[in-house]
């Protein structure tokens, strides 16, 4: 299934709480890990390591954002930049709590 940004992806496993996120963020965390990026679909418990280690090397080689500029979008909420190091913090702890569980992980389109 294509993935767009309107589309959400809900992360499960069993030692952590949902994770849901935008689409596109989610298949390009998915791709840093070393699958596919398709949805749905998930990672075996013995796979989780290798995935969680690619994924912080990927998030350590993401440049950062540029600065915002202060003046240009004060007050301008909607238009706040996150990093994608960030977008991936939830993520990354909920692959860490499934490793040391032994759990799978598996995502689907959220609702």
């Amino acid at each position: 299934m294509t993935v767009s940004n309107s589309v959400l992806v809900t992360f499960t496993c069993s030692a952590y709480a949902d994770i849901t996120m935008f689409g596109d963020v989610a298949v390009q965390l998915l791709k840093m890990m070393g699958h596919s990026g398709t949805v749905p679909g998930a990672f075996r418990a013995e796979d989780i390591p290798v995935a969680l280690e690619k994924l912080q090397r990927g998030i350590d080689a993401t440049p950062p954002l540029p600065p915002d500029n202060a003046g240009d979008n004060a007050g301008d909420d909607d238009e706040e930049s996150v990093s994608l190091r960030h977008r991936a913090l939830p993520l990354i702890d909920l692959l860490k709590a499934a490793a040391q569980a032994d759990s799978v992980v598996i995502w689907e389109q959220g609702t």
